[in-house]
């Protein structure tokens, strides 16, 4: 009773992620090619007949530029809401087409994926929280800033893929121009990773086995920064900087925290109380 997650790409380059349990996976986003995202999950050993569904965020080309040809090529359904669709410059099979409603749950076999709202410069942006038999791993990304419904998400998941984009001294005194230093901090583009920190540290439930920090900047910041931030907090918590060149890992997440792990020991003693 797991989920297997992976980031396939993170980045203003193309993002994709992988959200499974042992028989069946959804794509959350598909930033990049059909013929990268085959050979990525040949090398991670996931079979892409897995995927049952993607299921896309909002239409900037760094999330959907490669959803038709996979969706076209092994059948699949795409999740998008029809404002989305209508500004993503994408061309699908109607067939292949599915509206959903924030907050309502949609099944997938035996996965449940949830959307919800989120402040972003998009025209009708969601992410996303997928559970398999009460383990829920979050897709929180290109979210303005963490208003409360990421808050309400993110304080359910065993864990998370969370954006952490931008170094605030490194956009600050960077060459990107003052509109676009403004776009990215102002509330409606993407979160710091001041910002991402203290979502994680005020609201991670005791439960959280791993975070993925996704969406980094290029420009803006370095995985060496964000990784010495957070592991200063992590705790318990494995934390992983998401890379915007290569897949990361497969990660199993389980409902088993390490209070909940029974030692061998204790198993051989209950097992020999039991005879009696």
């Amino acid at each position: 009773m797991s989920l297997f997650i992976t980031s396939i790409n993170s980045g203003s380059n193309g993002n994709c992620y992988y959200v499974g349990n042992e028989s069946e996976a959804v794509l959350i986003d598909v930033g990049i090619s059909c013929k990268e995202i085959e050979a990525r999950m040949r090398r991670l050993q996931l079979p892409i007949e897995k995927v049952k569904a993607i299921f896309i965020s909002h239409e900037h080309v760094d999330h959907i530029r490669g959803a038709a040809q996979i969706s076209k090529k092994y059948f699949l359904p795409v999740y998008i809401k029809p404002r989305t669709y209508k500004h993503a410059g994408i061309h699908l099979d109607r067939a292949f087409v599915h509206n959903f409603n924030v907050n309502e749950k949609i099944k997938i076999g035996n996965l449940t994926i949830t959307p919800f709202d989120k402040h972003h410069d998009a025209q009708d942006p969601v992410s996303f929280v997928v559970e398999h038999q009460g383990i829920k791993a979050g897709v929180i990304t290109d979210i303005g800033i963490a208003c409360k419904r990421v808050i309400h998400y993110f304080k359910q998941c065993h864990a998370c893929f969370l954006e952490s984009n931008y170094d605030e001294q490194l956009l600050h005194e960077g060459p990107y121009p003052l509109r676009l230093k403004q776009r990215i901090s102002g509330g409606s583009g993407h979160i710091s990773n001041t910002q991402a920190l203290e979502l994680f540290v005020k609201h991670k439930p005791k439960y959280m086995s791993h975070l993925l920090l996704s969406h980094l900047s290029k420009n803006n910041n370095h995985p060496d920064i964000v990784q010495q931030l957070f592991n200063q907090y992590a705790g318990e918590v494995k934390i992983i900087v998401a890379s915007r060149d290569e897949e990361s890992p497969v990660f199993e997440i389980a409902h088993h925290t390490k209070s909940e792990i029974i030692p061998l020991a204790v198993k051989k003693e209950m097992v020999q109380l039991n005879l009696f």
